[in-house]
């Protein structure tokens, strides 16, 4: 692929790619908080129709290359390298490649064809490497076929509030617009909600769970929110402040804390950090992946006595 066609490369794609999304959406452009930096206000401009950006705080800009060599610090040869392994491949039902392409003036390009169970054999081994229990995916999730640029693909859908789906592949993470939080509601009393970034976790604990206790049963007895993205927190608020407890299960990492820390500014003593059962590890998904919780489930053993010489025993 020659430099002028890597240009062409959707830039909402490629930082959707990464988890980013806009915090606030225009007719042709969006505005995100700065990947290049941490700021609060949105100042971070990207144009859908000329695929450039502009990062006012910093006077910077220009093509996906160039915000690719920024983001990653790297030179001109090796973000072509990390863009040309970004392609857009078609899914057929023997591959597990899959793409995703923004038109906002066209609900980001994507015609959702079918919605249906969860069955295809490519998705459920993806769900198997990140360790989640497939009868619980099964039981939350859906498998999403849709259409963009004239072509078909099928990824693992997650209903949002607002009718559209996070999805997931092997090799991508995005969503069929409109974007919104998932609020599962299981009690009518709203004493205790459990908060979550994206869905994953959200099946990373019932899996956990389960594993712990198969009696469990695979749905709580309490309500649940998926954020779907740290941008939607404000979306989150209204409804997270009629509960006596929220129970925070966010990333280890410098944006988990920040989002935390505004829900502790925002509801006070009624919010509880929960991601110290999972120190050292980024999320809920890494610590199921590696186990951790069946290690500290293990039955200790018993010390080796050592014989005395001359008591025999």
């Amino acid at each position: 692929m020659q430099a002028d066609n890597i240009k062409t490369i959707s830039i909402w794609d490629y930082l959707s790619s990464h988890g980013i999304y806009p915090a606030k959406e225009y007719s042709g452009y969006g505005m995100y908080r700065s990947p290049l930096r941490d700021e609060r206000t949105p100042s971070f401009k990207v144009d859908y129709n000329r695929n450039l950006w502009c990062d006012f705080g910093s006077g910077e800009g220009g093509s996906i290359i160039d915000l690719v060599m920024k983001m990653n610090k790297c030179p001109f040869i090796e973000a072509i390298e990390k863009l040309r392994n970004f392609s857009f491949m078609p899914v057929k039902e023997e591959q597990q490649s899959f793409s995703f392409h923004r038109n906002p003036e066209k609900n980001n390009g994507i015609t959702l064809i079918e919605e249906k169970p969860l069955e295809h054999p490519g998705l459920l081994e993806y769900l198997q490497s990140r360790k989640i229990d497939l009868t619980i995916a099964r039981e939350h999730c859906r498998e999403v076929h849709y259409q963009t640029g004239g072509r078909e693909y099928f990824a693992i859908g997650f209903s949002n509030d607002a009718g559209g789906y996070e999805i997931r592949n092997p090799s991508f993470k995005g969503c069929i617009a409109p974007k919104d939080i998932t609020h599962i509601r299981q009690d009518d009393r709203k004493e205790t909600c459990f908060l979550f970034e994206g869905f994953m976790d959200y099946l990373s604990l019932l899996t956990i769970r389960h594993q712990l206790n198969p009696e469990y049963p695979s749905s709580n007895w309490h309500d649940n929110i998926i954020l779907n993205s740290t941008a939607n927190l404000q979306k989150a608020l209204p409804l997270l402040a009629d509960y006596g407890q929220t129970y925070c299960f966010l990333d280890n990492d410098k944006a988990g804390m920040t989002v935390f820390r505004e829900l502790q500014k925002e509801l006070g003593y009624r919010v509880r950090d929960s991601s110290h059962h999972y120190s050292g590890y980024k999320d809920l998904n890494e610590y199921l992946c590696a186990g951790a919780h069946l290690k500290l489930h293990q039955a200790p053993k018993k010390p080796i006595q050592k014989r005395k010489k001359g008591l025999g025993i």
